[in-house]
């Protein structure tokens, strides 16, 4: 159910002072020290962002797909470190378990992971699976009233400070995603370790590490849905993430451009402002256009998810174009600030860095044309 307009007005009025005078000040001291303050993070707990999308029965702020994705475009607005800080809970950490979650599942895990004080992580990226993540390696084998949880999983966002884990694991010998199945999995259990963050191109202050299963005792009750379908839960979850990923896309590329906007109009070069140049105007209006197509999509597609109707092919064309759209958007900023823009000084080099992440997590670009192609001669045009 969506908040009255006055309420989630007032969401989103907070959410954009809290952007511009908690975390954009910040930004430089998050790129140098690889991490987000405890402070901030005790904020955004306050403030609700760690529920943003767990139904209000739970703690949550219960908001539609509508609402999620005009608070993520004002949290794009910074460092998009931020708003990971939050991000799994809100999205792929969680929507499994939302979506298909008994409601002892739900009572036991959704109040914590909504309050923050639970971080959640999804976890079906593998060493050797990627984008084939139908092909996940890592097993669980049924031992009694457990499952033996066996596998590596890589590139795990929040896995250093995750309590719990929706880990997708083969249960069954056939081929592709019928034989993968999903758990939640606690971190404290037995045989669950983590591997050292990885050193990344962007977005510092968020982290990436492995996460090794070895032999690890998980409750039969900790499965998601019934066995086999743990690929069809981790698609419906990719299908909301995508696009949540696309407004963040939309909020990033909205900053760069008032951000050029402004440089442009303060530089001088042959005696006037640079943003009097024709060439420049050309950058700024192919970005301005870009972005606001962009926003139209992710806006109509999460109406349409809300509405009920099947927006695979629409998310995944939200992400294509959103996060591409967002990676033009940055160059054209390096290129406006000229030397500037490549300096560590202004930010710009540091958005130009975050945002190439946009067009590989939640399904690379060439997954998207792959879905996008597929349910276009599905639907037959």
């Amino acid at each position: 159910m969506a908040l009255d307009p006055e309420t989630f007005d007032a969401l989103i009025d907070t959410v954009r002072r809290f952007v511009a005078e908690r975390l954009r000040p910040l930004e430089a001291q998050v790129e140098n020290d690889d991490a987000i303050p405890d402070a901030l993070i005790a904020e955004m707990k306050e403030l609700g962002l760690f529920g943003l999308s767990i139904d209000e029965e739970y703690g949550g702020l219960g908001l539609t797909m509508a609402e999620e994705v005009r608070v993520a475009i004002e949290m794009g607005r910074t460092t998009p470190a931020f708003r990971s800080s939050f991000g799994t809970n809100v999205g792929i950490g969680s929507q499994g378990l939302v979506m298909a979650g008994t409601p002892e599942q739900k009572a036991q895990w959704l109040p914590g992971i909504a309050s923050g004080e639970i971080v959640t992580s999804f976890a079906l990226t593998e060493p050797d699976v990627g984008s084939d993540s139908g092909s996940v390696k890592t097993r669980a084998v049924r031992d009694g009233d457990v499952y033996r949880l066996s596998g590596t999983k890589r590139y795990i966002t929040n896995a250093d400070k995750a309590q719990l884990f929706t880990v997708m694991a083969r249960t069954g010998e056939e081929k592709g995603g019928r034989g993968v199945s999903a758990f939640l999995v606690p971190k404290d259990l037995p045989g669950v370790s983590i591997g050292e963050p990885e050193k990344k191109m962007g977005q510092k202050g968020a982290k990436v590490a492995d996460v090794i299963f070895d032999d690890v005792a998980v409750p039969a009750a900790n499965r998601l849905g019934a066995e086999g379908e743990g690929f069809k839960i981790a698609m419906k979850v990719l299908d909301r993430g995508r696009l949540h990923i696309s407004a963040v896309c939309v909020g990033v590329a909205e900053r760069l451009i008032a951000d050029c906007v402004a440089y442009a109009g303060e530089r001088h070069q042959f005696g006037q402002p640079i943003a009097s140049h024709q060439l420049i105007q050309g950058m700024i209006a192919d970005s301005k256009t870009e972005a606001l197509a962009a926003r139209a999509l992710v806006i109509e597609t999460a109406a349409r998810k809300d509405a009920g109707e099947d927006v695979v092919l629409e998310s995944a064309a939200a992400k294509y174009y959103a996060s591409e759209m967002v990676g033009r958007v940055a160059d054209r900023a390096v290129q406006i600030y000229g030397g500037a823009g490549y300096i560590a000084d202004y930010g710009i080099e540091r958005l130009y860095r975050d945002v190439r992440l946009f067009r590989i997590y939640e399904g690379t670009s060439q997954i998207q044309q792959v879905i996008i192609a597929r349910e276009t001669m599905k639907r037959g045009g």
